[in-house]
């Protein structure tokens, strides 16, 4: 079968849609995509233990609870044209990235004795900002938190640094390229140029970041001054310098390899299960997997053993968005049916009166959401809602796709479960004698923080 774009190769043709038209769904069908989300937000802090021995077996009951009645009720054919798109086009593209993000960093170990003065930590924070949309805000957490720790190990008062850790390295420095924060990247498979959000973007993160910057300088150095004589460091200095350099090659061809995925166009796709593969997309996943690979290969063991690398999070990521890529599709067709559909009173949440998006009301909804839930999906839900069409929403409402970008990636850095680095740089840090504040008293720490710098966003942006 041929396209005007190049060939198909058609594998596995269905003809049947893969979602019924959304004006015809009923809210019933968004329930498991609910249940994932409530579980994600609620499990991890009421039943710790438990959710962390589970939560594969949690998401796969919620996905099984949408595709078994939506199999019965709108037949097998369509069922599994559903699972074939959210796997083949969102969900593994997705992974690969994050996968491949996650063990080339994990392969790179700083090595060297920081001492934790007001100067430095302001120094190292910055430094992570600007790794963060390069090798993902995972990673540059991952790569940082360790030395930061330890540069402050012989200070009493050391809890805040993390906090600015979180808000800058885990959330608002992601906030420049598709790599930098799963939001973005999910806007990129759907469309989004790839340098979108650096263009647009740039202004609020440079401002963000300088204030964040500024505030954290001046509570540390209060902090600092009001310990005294701080005790010498017990670890003797040693040269900065970076182990595991392979991995920094390895990054410089992961980031190629997206940006041509964008720009190569062999006008060549496979159809499988009536979903349409981009050749220039298999291509990509094809060598971020083998880069993977290669980073295991060349780097030795005692160096991820050094730099605290586990499987543990990626496993998260990768079972937790299984489901929601399988169980969003009934509410991204219910959000495009537009006022014809069940969520027709949410669009007129975000709709000003004169019929355009009320941009302000994007940025907020999303970020309260993306905080108390999980930023990548609600970015996805607000994408679909404003148009879903990246052409559009890049263009005639950039600013309306600019306050979902902003709320996804800025908002996430409200709590400890908006984006999934703040648990792991928690966990590290507590892990390492650091008496981190609790799930409320860090609501304290970034509303009196965050809310006032958003606040301030909204006013000169929206």
């Amino acid at each position: 079968m041929s396209l005007t774009a190049g060939v198909v190769f058609s594998l596995v043709p269905i003809s049947l849609p893969a979602v019924p038209d959304g004006a015809g769904l009923s809210l019933a069908w968004a329930l498991p995509f609910a249940g994932i989300l409530l579980s994600i937000a609620v499990f991890p802090i009421l039943f710790a233990s438990f959710w962390h021995h589970h939560f594969g077996k949690i998401v796969a009951a919620w996905t099984l609870s949408f595709l078994l009645p939506f199999a019965v009720v709108f037949g097998t054919g369509r069922s599994m044209n559903v699972l074939a798109h959210a796997f083949l086009v969102e969900y593994l593209p997705f992974v690969t990235v994050l996968l491949t993000l996650f063990i080339v960093s994990g392969g790179i170990v700083l090595r060297g004795n920081l001492h934790g003065s007001p100067e430095r930590n302001t120094a190292l924070l910055l430094v992570g900002v600007l790794l963060a949309s390069v090798m993902g805000t995972t990673g540059a957490a991952m790569l940082l938190i360790r030395p930061l720790i330890k540069a402050n190990a012989n200070r009493r008062h050391n809890a805040h640094v993390i906090l600015f850790f979180i808000f800058l390295v885990a959330n608002i420095g992601g906030g420049l390229s598709p790599l930098g924060d799963p939001p973005l990247f999910l806007g990129y498979l759907k469309g989004v140029a790839f340098d979108w959000p650096l263009r647009h973007l740039f202004a609020p993160v440079l401002f963000s970041t300088t204030v964040l910057l500024l505030v954290f300088f001046v509570i540390d150095r209060y902090y600092y001054r009001l310990e005294g004589i701080i005790a010498p460091d017990p670890d003797p200095d040693i040269p900065f310098h970076i182990a595991g350099r392979v991995n920094v090659l390895l990054l410089a061809v992961t980031i190629a390899t997206v940006l041509m995925s964008g720009m190569w166009s062999p006008g060549i796709a496979f159809d499988v299960a009536g979903t349409r593969l981009a050749a220039q997309d298999v291509v990509r996943d094809a060598i971020l997997l083998a880069v993977s690979a290669a980073s295991l290969c060349l780097t030795s063991r005692r160096l991820r053993v050094e730099n605290g690398f586990e499987w543990a999070p990626i496993a998260e990521v990768a079972k937790l968005f299984a489901g929601i890529f399988v169980t969003i599709a009934p509410v991204i067709a219910i959000l495009h049916a537009g006022e014809r559909g069940a969520l027709s009173g949410l669009a007129g949440v975000v709709t000003h009166p004169s019929g355009a998006p009320w941009d302000a009301r994007y940025f907020w909804l999303t970020g309260i959401l993306s905080s108390l839930l999980d930023n990548a999906p609600t970015y996805l839900v607000f994408f679909n809602l404003a148009s879903g069409d990246a052409a559009v929403l890049s263009g005639p409402l950039s600013t309306t796709l600019l306050a979902i970008s902003m709320g996804a990636v800025f908002m996430g850095a409200a709590t400890y479960i908006g984006n999934a680095p703040n648990f792991m740089v928690k966990a590290i840090a507590e892990r390492a004698g650091i008496r981190m504040p609790g799930f409320f008293r860090y609501l304290l720490w970034s509303g009196s923080i965050l809310l006032p710098l958003f606040a301030v966003l909204t006013l000169l942006f929206f």
